[in-house]
């Protein structure tokens, strides 16, 4: 199985670093995580055949499908206005099974280790605020993760100090996953 990781956001966050909350940018955390995960998925003998974090969403839809890659990963921070708003939740595209089946294979895994609120498995839907381009564009079996929310002072710190609890525990939603196809 080859896997591609794309850590969402620009590259030392110009000119989008994503959520931004008492100084922790997404773009920072993402960028670790998804190195961390790279690292992870290599020894537990996934090939990963990419990790881009890039500016354009075309570059990396077109990176990963020229990589032939099986599953796909964006990896994000959740941010609310509401600063109580907390949790992981993870989205596939509306009519994939498998994609659905990876989402929760990461979805439990990050809940379970971690212990955030479970906000859910959740759809990409055409036409709505969750028609998220990578995820639509991408030949691979496509998810996006939304960690957790670094508007909530909770999760901040989570996505601060447990950068390596998450890349693992996504490292083995994924292993998860590849058992069950």
């Amino acid at each position: 199985m080859k896997v591609f990781i794309n850590p969402g956001h620009a590259p030392n966050g110009y000119p989008d670093p994503g959520a931004v909350s008492n100084g922790v940018r997404e773009c920072d955390v993402v960028a670790n995580v998804g190195n961390l995960l790279a690292n992870y998925l290599t020894a537990a003998g996934v090939e990963v055949v990419g990790v881009l974090q890039h500016d354009d969403l075309g570059t990396i839809c077109d990176a990963s499908n020229n990589a032939d890659a099986d599953v796909f990963i964006s990896l994000h921070c959740n941010s609310a206005a509401n600063s109580a708003a907390e949790g992981t939740e993870t989205f596939h595209w509306h009519t994939s099974s498998s994609g659905k089946k990876l989402a929760e294979c990461i979805q439990d895994q990050i809940v379970h280790s971690l212990e955030t609120y479970d906000r859910g498995v959740k759809k990409c839907v055409p036409g709505t605020g969750t028609n998220f381009y990578v995820v639509r564009n991408t030949d691979a079996v496509a998810v996006l993760v939304e960690m957790a929310f670094i508007s909530n002072a909770d999760d901040r710190m989570l996505l601060e100090d447990n950068q390596d609890d998450f890349a693992r525990a996504i490292a083995r939603g994924v292993t998860d996953y590849q058992q069950m196809i």
